[in-house]
């Protein structure tokens, strides 16, 4: 089948990518020319595990295009996929501009029958507001359906090649059965293919995110009880996830989530609640706790040297919001930055992939390393804000070494209490108990 996908964000060339491995025709669309050329030329323009290999070998077999044509990268396709930013305006609402601009332009330029899709996140209503573009200039008949993903960062590909569920909010007999033939190969081993009206479809993507938003969010707040109560959260968790009803996966506490969707993705479902006059408690919850989570340690800090920060080197070990990714959007070690400069500190940081990108945002605010040692070179403490395997079984000698003390302010939990007093560490972490050694501040 050729299909079109108009944006090539991480969503859009994800999706392109993987269509192309299925042997469609894919061509992807974008209106940045120099990501277009790059692209082209065999340079992939994200960081996602397993991604370049399939892209590398489409691209040699010719099933996967690029162009900043939108006319032109559309012809014949019988399926159009809209992978566009949808950034959240400052009341948290979901901005369109860039999925009605581009449907706008489509009912001016299709000239057969096609599927729209809507893949990038959008709110309840938003299939609506794109057949009413499209539907101001088309000539020809046409059909708007709501096919949220659910790609995680870091797994994105096995995410689409082995999808637990397919979520197709289509209106009409046509567009299910052209959607069922383009997603076959993706469910053959019997994970659903799951037909619905277009705004369950729609609301479906943010009540997943949002749910698993609050697993993180109630677990980083029994964190806080674990801390004051002497009890010890891995515990928790444990005793927790066993629980067949409630599962293992989003109960690891830490310093707040982050990302392109959760906080995106909450916000945007509280915005929506409002219009329609219902407060959504939980959620307004749920996004307070992850803004105090962020700086959790950050009093922890202070306490250790004596509130007096002002010239006191920290190491920083992750800056992407997760690992095996580099974005950074919403990335914890962010938040925990800003912070650390505005009382005078200053910082060095590594992050296996994600440092290019802050250093975008940074500029020289703080020093970056080549590698995760090179990082604790004279600093006072080293503070873990992401999880990535690299950081999970470090040579705490090096460390120790490294380090002018043997502090360690770990927000992700990585090491093993036991072992970090043995070692004699100060150690603190999230949920657990504290191992103290002298105070050197």
């Amino acid at each position: 089948m050729k299909i079109a996908v108009i944006g090539t964000g991480y969503v859009g060339l994800v999706t392109g990518t993987c269509f192309a491995e299925t042997g469609n025709q894919v061509t992807c669309i974008d209106i940045d020319r120099s990501k277009v050329e790059r692209l082209s030329q065999g340079e992939i323009t994200i960081y996602e595990p397993g991604l370049e290999k399939i892209f590398l070998r489409n691209l040699k077999e010719e099933r996967l295009h690029f162009t900043s044509d939108l006319v032109s990268g559309i012809k014949d396709a019988k399926i159009l996929f809209l992978a566009l930013p949808t950034p959240p305006g400052e009341d948290g609402s979901a901005d369109l501009k860039y999925v009605l601009g581009v449907a706008d332009e489509l009912g001016k330029i299709i000239t057969d029958y096609v599927v729209v899709v809507d893949k990038s996140t959008v709110p309840v209503g938003t299939a609506e507001k794109v057949t009413a573009a499209i539907a101001k200039n088309a000539r020809v008949p046409f059909d708007v359906v709501s096919n949220p993903e659910f790609l995680r960062e870091g797994v994105a590909v096995d995410d689409f090649m082995k999808p637990d569920r397919v979520v197709i909010g289509a209106e009409t007999e046509r567009a299910r059965k052209l959607m069922s033939e383009l997603y076959a190969p993706f469910v053959r081993s019997g994970n659903p293919l799951i037909f619905m009206d277009v705004r369950s479809a729609e609301l479906t993507k943010y009540a997943a995110n949002s749910f698993l938003a609050t697993k993180i969010s109630f677990m980083n707040e029994i964190s806080q009880l674990c801390e004051r109560l002497g009890a010890d959260v891995d515990m928790v968790r444990l005793g927790v996830g066993s629980d067949a009803r409630i599962g293992k996966r989003f109960l690891f506490p830490g310093i707040g989530y982050g990302g392109s969707c959760f906080p995106k993705d909450v916000q945007a479902l509280v915005k929506s609640s409002k219009e329609v006059n219902y407060d959504f408690k939980i959620l307004e919850a749920v996004m307070d706790v992850n803004e105090r989570q962020k700086l959790h340690l950050l009093p922890k800090i202070k306490s250790y040297f004596n509130n007096a920060l002002k010239g006191k080197h920290f190491a920083l070990w992750g800056l992407a919001f997760k690992p095996n990714t580099d974005d950074i959007r919403e990335a914890p070690a962010l938040y925990m930055i800003d912070a650390l400069l505005a009382e005078g500190a200053t910082v060095c940081a590594f992050d296996p992939e994600a440092i290019a990108n802050v250093k975008r945002v940074l500029g020289d605010k703080i020093a970056f390393a080549n590698g995760q040692y090179e990082a604790l070179e004279g600093a006072d403490a080293l503070i873990i804000a992401t999880e990535w395997n690299e950081f999970r079984t470090p040579d705490f000698e090096k460390i120790a070494g490294q380090l002018s003390s043997k502090v360690v302010f770990d927000g992700r939990n990585l090491f093993d209490t036991k072992a970090m007093s043995e070692l004699g560490f100060h150690y603190v972490s999230i949920g657990r108990q504290t191992i103290q050694q002298q105070n050197n501040g």
